[in-house]
Formats: structure tokens, C-alpha cells, sequence
């Protein structure tokens, strides 16, 4: 008998004992000898549920089956990207490898001419991010262990949105903040803008200045403009607060306006910042390729899901720039954050007032402690629901 082993059959093998070291107990039949292994799973349901609490409130989670008894779970999901998933996406999944997510995500995004547009985005990084739970949940490993991640542990930095602005409760919320262990702050100056002219400028310097003798040189501030500003606006805020050495500037423009950040860029020494609205590798590359943006801020519900945060992250890094996710949700971002080099990926973005209670439905919300959020231990993105706050739950439909 012939025994020597080929290069192929022995990585099969390797890969074989790997995963039967991984799975747990209760999966150990799926991958026996007359059960599905890796490379027969097959998508078995794609469901989004909308949860209602008995306090009333309503979330959006998307589950997908495989075999197996897997199963892989994500949200909250913006209703847009649910109605996306339902219509466009779920159809195509079912039957597909689950932890084949590469070629599907690659064989969605050709299958669509406005493939690159915002809606159709979000309904496929929905179902990418869910495909990265159930894979973590396969390999028993959370998300960020699977990307090849090191760091339990994030720098969360605390994002003010919805805070007074009057100056006593400015500075008496900077304060007590950084007593918190924020060591990074952004706070708006989003209600002002040309219309406003020169007293528009000096208020939002002025909100500069107020925060920095709050906090002193050690904490770090950045400031949001939300589309509010034109070149000439920022350009004039930037000269006056540059001694105040702000971390950024965020969405002076909108990100459409290239032109105009690249110009910015050019002439103040603030980092800018932006990429909420990024949709994928492309419109990070027009901007680093450019030299219009110091830190890019895609957001891994918006920009593609995990699969392609992480792309991100590694053409951010060929250009020396940050990858700072925008944070209206948080699992698949801290999850990336915690899995790069910390010279790319240092923070991420807590909104203080939205987190309060947007996980209302997990056992597990993310919280940050001292300023720093501790990554899950648990398979996948670690979520898990509390069945106690559940009062219905519902498959929604929109075919």
C-alpha cells in the first residue's frame, strides 16, 4: 500500500483535526463520518426577527440557520438594511457555505448594477457580520480571535452627541467624563455654519477653547461638524482652534465634496476625518490616494460588514492613516479594532447617550470601564438575548 501523503491530503487532514478540536460537543455529529463537515454546510434558514420588549420597545436581529443546529446572529439591524436582506439577500444565501462569506459577498456585489449604493451595502454587511458570528460559533473562537486578533481590550472614546452646549455644563461634562477614564472626546459643532458667518466661526472656536481649559492637554478632543460647514468656514474655525490642537475634524463636507477635503487637508495642520457614508474600499482609496483624510471612519454596518472593514484597514495601513470605525453600533467594530495593529485601529466610538439602552435586549452590552470596552470571551460576537425583556417574537417579512 502506498503511503505516502500528498501536500493536499495532509492539509486536509490539519484542517480536519482542527476543527473537530473546535466544535463543540453538542455539533460533534455534524462532522463525523456521516455528517456534513466545513466543506458541506449549508445555509438552512435566513430570518429577520423583530423583537418587541415588554417595555414596547422594538429591535431588529437577523438569524441565519445552518446545518448543524449553527446558527448566527446579528443586530440591532437598521430596518433599511432588514428589508434589503429580506428581499435581495436571503434568496441567494440559502443553500450557500456559510464560511465561504468571501465568494458570496464577492458574487453579491457583481450580481447588482447599483451594487454600490448605500441601501444595497448595508443589506449585505447585515448578512456578512451575522455569517461572521455563525463562523465564530463554528470554530467556538470570538470574531476578533478568528481575524487573528491578540487585544481583549479597547479604547473606547466618548462621542457627546446630545449634550448641552452651554458653557458651565460643557465643561462640568468634559470634567466629569474624563474622571470617567475618557481619555478621548468628540464633541458637535453641527448647529452652525456659513448662514452664520463670523460669530458662527468664533461660538464654534469658542467650544474649543472651553473644552481644553476643562480637560487640560492630557485628553484627547475631537470635534464633529455633521456636513454643516463650506471650505471657507472650516478653513476659517481650523486657523483659530489649531492651538487648541484638536485629535480632528470630522465631516467638515460632505464626503461627496472631495475636492474640497482634499483642499482642507492641504492647508490646516488638524487631522480630518470622515467615512461614515463610505461604502466600501473604493471611496476609501479616491480619499487616501489623495491625501484628503488623516482617519477614515467606515462603519462595518454600512461599508460591507467585517469582510470589508477589514480590506480597509489594510489599504488604510500601505497610506499611514487610522481606522477609527463609526460607531452607531459596536459589535463588528470593536471586534475589527481589537483584531489590528493598535498603530491602525487605536479606538473606538462609544456614543454615550445612544448606548444607554440600544443593546436593551442583550445580556451583554458593551460598556466601557475606565475607557475601555472588554472584548467578549464568548463564540462569535458574543450576543446573546434576555429572554426575560422579550415579550414577542416576530419574522418579519417585506416580499
Amino acid at each position: 500500500m502506498d503511503r505516502r501523503i500528498g501536500r493536499r491530503n495532509f492539509l486536509l487532514g490539519v484542517g480536519a483535526a482542527g476543527v473537530a478540536a473546535s466544535v463543540p460537543a453538542s455539533h460533534a455529529t455534524a462532522f463525523g463520518a456521516t455528517a456534513p463537515g466545513a466543506e458541506n454546510l449549508k445555509v438552512s434558514s435566513v430570518e429577520m426577527l423583530q423583537l418587541t420588549g415588554k417595555n414596547g420597545r422594538k429591535a431588529l436581529y437577523l438569524k441565519i440557520g445552518a446545518d448543524a443546529g449553527l446558527e448566527g446572529l446579528y443586530g440591532p439591524v437598521d430596518e433599511i438594511a432588514a428589508i434589503m436582506v429580506d428581499r435581495i439577500f436571503k434568496r441567494r444565501l440559502i443553500g450557500q457555505n456559510p464560511l465561504s462569506g468571501e465568494a458570496y459577498w464577492d458574487r453579491m456585489f457583481r450580481a447588482d448594477r447599483h451594487s454600490r449604493g448605500s441601501h444595497y451595502i448595508m443589506g449585505l454587511s447585515a448578512v456578512d457580520n451575522a455569517l461572521w458570528d455563525l463562523r465564530g460559533k463554528f470554530s467556538q473562537l470570538p470574531v476578533y480571535r478568528l481575524l487573528g486578533g491578540s487585544r481583549d481590550k479597547v479604547r473606547a472614546y466618548a462621542s457627546c452627541l446630545g449634550f448641552s452646549q452651554e458653557p458651565n455644563a460643557l465643561q462640568a461634562k468634559a470634567k466629569e467624563l474624563t474622571k470617567e477614564g475618557y481619555r478621548h472626546q468628540k464633541w458637535f459643532v453641527r448647529s452652525r455654519g456659513p448662514k452664520d458667518g463670523p460669530e458662527g466661526v468664533a461660538k464654534d472656536v469658542e467650544v474649543v477653547r472651553l473644552l481644553r481649559e476643562a480637560v487640560g492637554d492630557g485628553v484627547d478632543l475631537m470635534f464633529d461638524a455633521f456636513w454643516q460647514w463650506d471650505l471657507n468656514y472650516a478653513l476659517a474655525w481650523s486657523r483659530r482652534a489649531e492651538k487648541y490642537n484638536p485629535r480632528w475634524i470630522e465631516e467638515p463636507f460632505q464626503s461627496a465634496n472631495l475636492d474640497a477635503f482634499i483642499e482642507f487637508s492641504r492647508e490646516t495642520s488638524i487631522p480630518v476625518a470622515t467615512g461614515e457614508h463610505f461604502y466600501g474600499r473604493w471611496d476609501v482609496h479616491k480619499f487616501l490616494k489623495n491625501d484628503a483624510i488623516m482617519v477614515v471612519q467606515a462603519d462595518p454596518e454600512w461599508c460591507g460588514g467585517v469582510s470589508e472593514l477589514i480590506k480597509i484597514c489594510t489599504l488604510a495601513s500601505v497610506h499611514g492613516v487610522n481606522v477609527i470605525p463609526h460607531g452607531h453600533s459596536l459589535h463588528a467594530a470593536m471586534h475589527v479594532v481589537a483584531s489590528r495593529p493598535v498603530e491602525v485601529c487605536p479606538l473606538v466610538e462609544y456614543l454615550i447617550q445612544k448606548m444607554s439602552n440600544y443593546y436593551y435586549f442583550e445580556k451583554h452590552a458593551p460598556q466601557p470601564v475606565d475607557g475601555m470596552i472588554q472584548l467578549p470571551d464568548r463564540p462569535g460576537f458574543g450576543i446573546e438575548l434576555d429572554e426575560s425583556k422579550i415579550k414577542d417574537t416576530k419574522v418579519m417579512t417585506w416580499t
